[in-house]
């Protein structure tokens, strides 16, 4: 590498960052906007109107803000031209009170509450919430008050019970039905259930943050309640082989839906699903068939849906028998599920998780 550049003293320059959706009103001192002060106070307040944000400049007394005349209504992204670096905190809540600084390392802010200083962007509260998710699931093991806690009623969780699954093996598959089922991508579980038709429930959740989404899936096999839960293993791995090398205990979702169901099940929609696109070709499954069907289910069901559909309760065209499909959280991912076990050991039931409710409150 070069000690020395031909462009010495220009430096690289910043790549221009991308305006705020829909960013609202910011309160802005005439000063900033016409040029004789630069921004130096920023600060977030609770609002009815815009979006809570106010900013002042390094030369602006109290007398002169405490003047309505001295204070403009513009557009937060307005400012932003003027200073790109506000872009970094917009996201930050009611209360933030900011100061702008600029030294030889840089421009940031100062949270003067707590001196915090502001390097980087902040991300959205739900983008956040959405990348700690992440981290969360398809851990080995957790509390059994988590389990309870994803189907317990309260102000922003309820459970439905969409219908019930037929299971004529007993060998559970877990699959996104669009992309994986009945083909060598869904994953097939260890341990079996009796045959027999079962109902499968739905933790919806009604987030202030993501608005509703579908927190968990449940296949009940038993009134007997879990004392305990293990990470569901697929076929031919045990507990022991929990993190080796290619032992993968999730499955893929690349459509944001998901199903729990039978082997069984699963190639009979393998032949339904290759038999429909040989009689419609260059036409879409989902678009064609599924769509129209999940709106349908939403008509039926609006208040525990969102518009278009979350969840559907589908009979094989050719068997008759039933696959329950539904919303996978945040959507696309990869996930795994959970035995409930009773006392002696026994599957009591089979629990997906998609999010932790409390990321997203």
């Amino acid at each position: 590498m070069k000690l020395f550049s031909k462009n010495k003293g220009t430096g690289p320059k910043e790549k221009a960052r991308p305006p705020i959706p829909e960013a609202g009103d910011t309160i802005v001192s005439k000063s900033i906007l016409e040029g004789t002060a630069q921004l130096k106070w920023l600060f977030r307040r609770e609002s009815n109107r815009g979006n809570g944000w106010v900013a002042f400049g390094d030369t602006d007394t109290q007398a002169y803000v405490d003047d309505t005349k001295n204070l403009r209504v513009v557009d937060f992204n307005t400012l932003a031209k003027i200073e790109p670096a506000i872009l970094d905190v917009f996201y930050m809540p009611a209360g933030t009170d900011l100061e702008l600084r600029k030294d030889r390392t840089g421009t940031y802010f100062v949270d003067t509450k707590t001196g915090q200083e502001i390097r980087e962007r902040v991300k959205h509260p739900a983008q956040a919430a959405f990348e700690k998710n992440l981290k969360f699931l398809n851990q080995k093991e957790y509390p059994l008050e988590f389990f309870q806690g994803l189907f317990q009623k309260n102000q922003w969780m309820e459970t439905t019970v969409v219908g019930e699954g037929d299971f004529p093996t007993g060998e559970v598959v877990l699959a996104d039905p669009l992309a994986y089922l009945g083909g060598e991508y869904q994953t097939c579980l260890d341990r079996m259930i009796p045959p027999g038709r079962y109902p499968i429930q739905l933790s919806v959740l009604r987030s202030p943050l993501v608005g509703l989404r579908v927190a968990a899936a449940r296949l009940r096999i038993s009134e007997k309640a879990a004392v305990r839960y293990e990470i569901a293993m697929p076929k031919g791995k045990t507990l022991e082989d929990f993190g080796k090398p290619k032992v993968w205990t999730f499955f893929g979702v690349d459509t944001g839906l998901a199903c729990v169901t039978d082997a069984q099940i699963g190639k009979e929609y393998q032949d339904f699903q290759d038999q429909w696109r040989r009689e419609h070709p260059q036409k879409n499954l989902y678009q064609e068939y599924f769509q129209p069907l999940f709106q349908k289910s939403y008509e039926a069901l609006p208040e525990q849906q969102n518009p278009g559909g979350s969840f559907l309760l589908w009979w094989l065209p050719q068997t008759q028998e039933r696959l329950v499909l539904f919303s996978s959280g945040m959507g696309d991912g990869i996930y795994s599920g959970y035995w409930g076990l009773d006392g002696q050991g026994e599957a009591v039931e089979l629990v997906i998780p998609f999010l932790n409710p409390e990321f997203f409150l």
